[in-house]
């Protein structure tokens, strides 16, 4: 396909047209199924067009859709409820995606810099540091917390106050936490850089490094977050407690919702005028997500995750043993998965797709697999079929 003479050029010309989906599967215009394991890129956390969700939306979109917040909504209550007592004690703001979920955090770190001054004449904290490889949006300072140039090429001069140091390196981040430091901000696992986790024992570390130097420790969840790894955030293994995170993507199961979870002990960082959104927390979008942990719950599928990724890993790890002049590593967990290739990513995806599977190119030559909690062992069996069919070809047309 083209790109369409009315829309910006900031996006690849689309491969094909989605007209309707599915639970894992979504259609072209000529109806032809794709499985999909994008997700849209981790959204669609309970596959396409769940029908509880759909009810729930129906009716929600019958009653009321919007307010803003000059008012009281009893769905956002409800929500804030339920991410508290998943996450811990603490507060919740909501917004609409992944990129404003982080502006948030910013701000957050530099609100909780200037309590931290008692010396009027000195400068508040107020840097970031983030890590080396990291994704964070595409805002001003979700920009300048993201340390790439394809990223911020055009863009300059970049948002001052961010330090970079390299992910499950605790000397790295202990050299770049300074008296001007506010917070840390990372990925519990990086995922538009290629799906590389934060290790437990890391996360660990960073904890005890951020309490010692009184920073915040923030943490990204966007994308590897609402069950995608079977716990609800990805950082709950670590057994750690951030001081506050981001969350989009999934939370809404293809509406657009972002939050951001803030531990008690900061929670009053944000006063009226401080920060606001007009869409964000709508009846609808809270409906949207309430629906999403309902399901989530009652499906048990944080439970499903966990025990039937176990036997995808290990199919794809077998995947790479056939094909160690195609893959060179995997790396992920649950339903987050990625794999680092020898040959072009985008080679592979655009194979995958023209043989029904459809899969998200990532940084470092890799390929993501992202399908919905939903998926049963029969999908991601079919993944691996298809993706074993891919690199057959691709080693067989390397070897003529």
């Amino acid at each position: 396909m083209q790109h369409h003479p009315s829309l910006i050029k900031n996006y690849a010309a689309p491969p094909f047209e989605a007209v309707r989906g599915a639970g894992l599967y979504l259609y072209d215009a000529a109806d032809k199924a794709y499985l999909d394991f994008g997700s849209g890129i981790a959204v669609t956390a309970v596959g396409h067009s769940h029908p509880t969700w759909v009810a729930a939306m129906q009716a929600q979109t019958a009653e009321l859709v919007h307010c803003s917040n000059l008012y009281g909504i009893a769905g956002q209550k409800r929500l804030a409820d339920r991410l508290v007592q998943k996450i811990g004690p603490g507060r919740t703001l909501f917004c609409n995606s992944g990129a404003e979920a982080n502006e948030a955090l910013l701000k957050l770190a530099r609100l909780c810099g200037a309590k931290r001054t008692a010396d009027p004449t000195k400068p508040n904290p107020y840097k970031v540091v983030t890590a080396l490889n990291s994704f964070h949006g595409r805002t001003f300072g979700g920009m300048a917390a993201t340390p790439q140039a394809k990223i911020q090429n055009g863009f300059h001069p970049m948002l001052p106050g961010f330090a970079h140091a390299e992910l499950n390196n605790i000397d790295s981040f202990e050299a770049a936490i300074d008296a001007d430091t506010a917070a840390v901000f990372i990925e519990s696992i990086q995922g538009e850089g290629g799906i590389y986790p934060a290790e437990n024992s890391f996360l660990q570390e960073l904890r005890a490094l951020c309490d010692e130097r009184q920073v915040l420790l923030m943490l990204d969840e966007v994308q590897c977050g609402i069950g995608r790894t079977g716990e609800f955030l990805a950082y709950q293994t670590s057994g750690i407690q951030p001081d506050a995170v981001g969350m989009a993507k999934g939370l809404g199961g293809g509406f657009p919702i972002g939050a951001i979870w803030v531990a008690e002990a900061h929670a009053e960082a944000f006063q009226p005028g401080s920060h606001g959104t007009t869409f964000g927390g709508s009846p609808l979008a809270a409906c949207a997500a309430n629906t999403v942990l309902d399901i989530i719950e009652q499906a048990q599928l944080l439970e499903k995750v966990q025990q039937q990724s176990i036997a995808w890993h290990q199919d794809l790890q077998q995947l790479a043993s056939q094909f160690p002049d195609c893959i060179k590593t995997v790396r992920g967990r649950g339903y987050m998965v990625g794999l680092e290739l020898q040959v072009s990513n985008l080679e592979v995806t655009q194979l995958a797709r023209e043989k029904g599977l459809l899969i998200v190119p990532a940084g470092n030559n890799t390929i993501r697999l992202l399908p919905a909690l939903i998926a049963e062992p029969e999908q991601l069996a079919e993944s691996v079929h298809i993706l074993e069919r891919v690199f057959q070809q691709i080693h067989a047309e390397s070897s003529t």
